[in-house]
């Protein structure tokens, strides 16, 4: 008997031992040491401006299609749920897509995700952009890239944005078909970082010399969008660049940014798509006409959508009526119809902005300030994910995400970086402290991020170089009762949010990187 007890308790010490080690395997840095502190004047001499655009598909080949016999977008073979082998493998190769919930397979593509890079040079300093058609893409894969990109490009310093898409695979890791395995696909993973390098690289291969047209419309798409939670806040600003060639007066490209969750698809469809950022492109590049008129000329070029202040959350759920410009029929339920309504009326409502309210800039030099931070991760979930190796993501130091901040000005116009999904009572005005809230504290995120921001036209743009989650203003976080404005249950944001001290420690590091800017 006494054999026994020694012998359970080594076995015990030894899967203590194992999964201790299996879990700090999986919190390790995956690039030790890295850090960033760049300070970037404009040049001494101005110079013409160039720049190039370019768009790769990173669409995955999807082998296998499934039949969901209860209709309920989750694959379970449990409920009668099938497979077709297309591969002739004997194994279901699901593309596991990112929001909403788990078990969501990919069951076709409506139509290609995009990584449209934009690359700007005022003859000092290389800048290139980038915006994915994914959920989110971190930081760690933003290093990836960064050392990936060939000397010869000349690349100063990138910028990966995703659109925050929820209709295109997982790149995370926290929707796969089990809660304790990864949903990401690795070769897709690695696909993807070499086709947004590839981007940048022909993006630089692609510049022309070009001036800048910027617009905005702060309040023409308030209706397209509703915030679902308080205090209610939106970003509901059209914020554009147009890039003109200096030579040819044709459209390169533009820069759009809105912020909104692209999910106006919703949680049952399970056909890739890029939701309505696609129409918005679309429209923008080749027109929108109705029978044999032409309603708005195409602009050509290539259109890179960005997302602003998602957080809150920002959203066209079925709760939104949204009406065709065109036709007037109104669409409410999530359908393809509904996102492409929304996508033209927004992309409607940028082209007459482009029209109206517009400065133009020639030429235009770039002042950038970047920097790297340390965000503490206190959600035990997302801990508890890291360890299992479920959350892709290591520790810089023990308990924090590495992650960055980044502001630049372009002429007339500045734009903020943003890690993450921002609340915008953050960046617009209206932060709180509704009684309720776990913290009895006055607002610490103020004045608001745009005022702080220099130039006419304030670019922000959300999940850029990292996706942190929701960034929640500390006075209004919520986790037990009793909950803000005397509501019965407790807020959605906080599951979703690294914690109540990202939102202040990012506010000051940002507040001063506006500064002096």
């Amino acid at each position: 008997m006494r054999k026994f007890f020694i012998g359970f308790l080594l076995f015990l010490v030894a899967v203590v031992v194992l999964g201790a080690g299996y879990g700090y395997y999986n919190s390790r840095d995956r690039h030790p040491g890295y850090s960033l502190d760049l300070t970037i004047s404009a040049p001494a001499q101005p110079q013409p401006l160039k720049v190039g655009f370019s768009a790769l598909k990173i669409t995955p080949y999807l082998p296998d299609r499934w039949t969901d016999k209860n209709q309920d977008a989750a694959y379970k073979p449990d409920d009668g749920d099938t497979f077709t082998d297309g591969n002739n493998n004997g194994e279901f190769d699901a593309y596991w897509m990112a929001g909403f919930s788990q078990k969501r397979a990919a069951n076709g593509v409506h139509d290609d995700l995009w990584a449209r890079a934009m690359v700007i040079d005022d003859g000092k300093t290389r800048l290139a952009i980038v915006a994915v058609d994914l959920l989110g893409f971190t930081h760690k894969n933003v290093i990836n890239v960064r050392k990936s990109i060939p000397a010869s490009a000349g690349v100063t310093y990138s910028i990966v944005c995703s659109t925050h898409t929820h209709e295109a695979p997982d790149f995370l890791g926290m929707w796969g078909g089990s809660v304790l395995k990864s949903g990401v696909n690795k070769a897709y993973e690695l696909f993807v970082e070499q086709q947004v390098t590839r981007a940048i690289v022909q993006a630089v291969e692609k510049l022309r010399p070009a001036r800048l047209r910027f617009a905005q419309d702060l309040t023409g798409a308030d209706s397209l969008l509703m915030d679902t939670r308080k205090p209610l806040v939106k970003d509901a600003g059209l914020y554009s660049m147009q890039v003109l060639d200096a030579v040819k007066d044709s459209t390169l490209g533009m820069l759009v940014v809105w912020g909104n969750h692209p999910e106006t698809l919703w949680s049952k469809n399970t056909l890739l798509t890029s939701d309505f950022p696609h129409y918005v492109r679309a429209y923008l590049e080749k027109g929108i006409s109705q029978g044999d008129s032409v309603v708005q000329k195409g602009l050509g070029g290539t259109v890179v959508y960005a997302s602003g202040c998602v957080g809150g959350l920002m959203t066209t759920s079925p709760k939104v009526t949204i009406q065709d410009p065109l036709t007037g029929e109104q669409f409410k339920e999530p359908t393809f119809e509904k996102a492409d309504a929304q996508g033209k009326h927004l992309a409607m409502l940028i082209y007459k902005s482009l029209q109206q309210d517009t400065t133009t800039a020639r030429p235009a030099d770039i002042r950038l300030k970047a920097h790297t931070i340390e965000i503490p991760l206190d959600n035990q979930l997302f801990r508890l994910a890291v360890g299992l190796g479920v959350l892709d993501a290591g520790f810089s130091s023990w308990g924090n995400f590495r992650s960055e901040i980044a502001a630049f000005r372009l002429g007339e116009a500045s734009f903020l970086c943003v890690p993450g999904e921002i609340y915008p009572e953050i960046v617009n005005g209206g932060v709180e402290n509704p009684v309720g809230a776990d913290f009895r504290i006055k607002p610490i995120e103020t004045p608001p991020l745009r005022s702080l921001m220099p130039g006419k036209y304030k670019f922000v743009i959300g999940l850029a170089n990292d996706e942190l989650g929701y960034i929640i203003p500390k006075s209004e976080w919520d986790t037990e009762a009793p909950h803000i404005y005397n509501q019965e249950n407790k807020p959605y944001g906080e599951v979703n949010s690294t914690g109540p001290e990202t939102a202040p420690k990012l506010y000051r590091a940002m507040a001063e990187l506006l500064r002096d800017l």
